[in-house]
């Protein structure tokens, strides 16, 4: 259990928690914390879903520029890798992952929730990559996440500019998910995430593969990734259980045991 970031389990659903006081800006301890997290969750079979959520008042603000503020070309260099490994842990966890976004979700914190599955949005909530301001870009997936969600053309408006990003327009662009009254965000993600505590666990862990995997490759490769999950499938249990009830009772009545 970290200081700053911790995994809370309930129901099948773990909820990766940030916790620093006063707008959660990511810390190089935040960082390694969000690895180890990320981590647990991929690892417990009691976690079927995932939520990252910073609480009621803000998911994160973004890196902390007080911190990267001394620091010199020598360390950043020494830094930057494991700064995209915090948010490349979160995006690799082969489970579905929602991002609840309360508050601001600005710089690493919105680099944080582009790593997730899907993004529930307060309507209050603001969105961006202001890092031009600071005189640098987006370094934890920003440029690369980004474009490959809502296109260049809009990301590099995004960018270039540092404009913040209201939920509204987020939801039009598909930055976002779902935008909900902002009491309900973690409500709303949580019964999101909780409909997998019963699924086919490496049907799911295969479907997410395959589509994160197909992205970054030609269509004719991305078609043998997923031909080669399809046909594994066939050696779990749950594939077994899945055809039998639905032959046996009809669609939607399976019991699914994660093997």
């Amino acid at each position: 259990m970290g200081e700053l970031v911790r995994l809370e389990v309930e129901d099948g659903v773990g909820t990766i928690r940030l916790d620093r006081p006063k707008m959660n800006a990511i810390s190089v301890q935040v960082q390694d914390e969000l690895v180890e997290v990320a981590r647990e969750a991929t690892a417990r079979d009691d976690v079927k879903a995932v939520v990252v959520y910073g609480g009621e008042r803000v998911f994160a603000a973004g890196n902390d520029v007080k911190e990267m503020a001394d620091m010199s070309h020598v360390d950043m260099v020494k830094r930057s890798r494991p700064l995209q490994d915090a948010v490349t842990a979160v995006a690799a966890i082969p489970k579905p992952v929602v991002a609840a976004v309360t508050g601001y979700a600005l710089g690493g914190g919105c680099e944080l929730a582009l790593a997730a599955d899907v993004r529930f949005a307060a309507d209050d909530a603001v969105l961006g990559q202001p890092e031009v301001l600071l005189g640098i870009i987006p370094g934890a997936g920003g440029t690369q996440r980004l474009a490959r969600l809502v296109g260049p053309s809009k990301a590099k408006d995004i960018i270039f500019t540092g404009r913040f990003v209201k939920a509204d327009e987020a939801l039009a662009i598909g930055m976002v998910d779902r935008v909900v009254p902002a009491a309900e965000v973690y409500e709303q993600a949580v019964a999101w995430a909780r409909q997998f505590a019963g699924a086919a666990t490496y049907a799911v862990r295969a479907a997410k593969e395959s589509i994160d995997a197909g992205l970054e490759v030609d269509l004719a490769t991305g078609l043998e990734i997923e031909r080669q999950q399809f046909a594994a499938l066939f050696a779990t249990h749950d594939r077994e259980a899945g055809m039998r009830s639905f032959v046996d009772q009809g669609p939607g009545k399976a019991v699914f045991e994660g093997r």
